[in-house]
């Protein structure tokens, strides 16, 4: 999902030897057509494949500062998305999630109650295009994670949102499809200018629920 903050540039020697060692990859972008192919279901979770798509994944959302990425956004067409809203600047400790990996997810429940959040994407203009995208406000997801452990997770905010948004990458759908209101689409210069810190973008996305099971 969209862009966070907390990017910066190399400092040092050190910092570009760690970038290198990374398994940063291309981001595709919309129009692409692995974006629309049916994905892959994991059966064995100790794939080496499987487990460099996922150290890959991560490694290119942290480095182009994303919250969320799937599979196929780095063209690999399997049922794996990663969410990580971090703690920065404008995010507190108490509205970030620690970085988890969904593997074959289902959601499997979520509200009547919708919300209106302002939605970017790194396979969109690289993440540079914003726009308000409506969607249930909690949702519950079931999924397995990096150790073939099964969970399930209740939750609301941010965090809801780009389970929803990734969740929708595997079904072959770009939030464009859902954008509410296309005269409100946006630059990521006017977002952060206009909406981010907004009074309704911060209630939209506030976490007040947040549970983990294991199944």
């Amino acid at each position: 999902m969209g862009v966070d903050d907390g990017i910066g540039e190399l400092d040092n020697k050190f910092d570009l030897v760690l970038l290198l060692a990374m398994a940063i990859r291309d981001t595709i972008q919309i129009g692409d057509l692995r974006l629309k192919a049916e994905n892959k279901v994991v059966t064995d979770f100790n794939d080496p494949t499987v487990k460099q798509v996922i150290e890959d994944l991560v490694d290119t959302m942290h480095q182009n500062g994303l919250i969320g990425m799937a599979a196929q956004q780095i063209g690999e067409n399997w049922k794996i998305f990663v969410t990580e809203p971090r703690e920065t600047e404008n995010r507190p400790a108490d509205q970030a999630d620690t970085l988890r990996v969904y593997i074959n997810p289902t959601i499997v429940d979520f509200s009547s109650e919708e919300n209106e959040i302002y939605e970017g994407c790194g396979s969109v203009l690289n993440g540079t295009l914003f726009g308000p995208v409506n969607r249930p406000k909690e949702i519950t997801i079931e999924a397995f994670d990096q150790n073939g452990n099964k969970f399930r997770l209740n939750c609301d905010g941010i965090l809801a949102r780009v389970i929803q948004h990734e969740y929708d990458h595997l079904l072959g759908i770009e939030f464009t499809e859902k954008i509410s209101d296309y005269k409100k689409l946006m630059t990521a210069d006017f977002y952060r200018e206009r909406i981010k810190m907004s009074p309704e973008q911060i209630e939209a996305s506030r976490i007040t629920k947040k549970t983990a099971t294991k199944l």
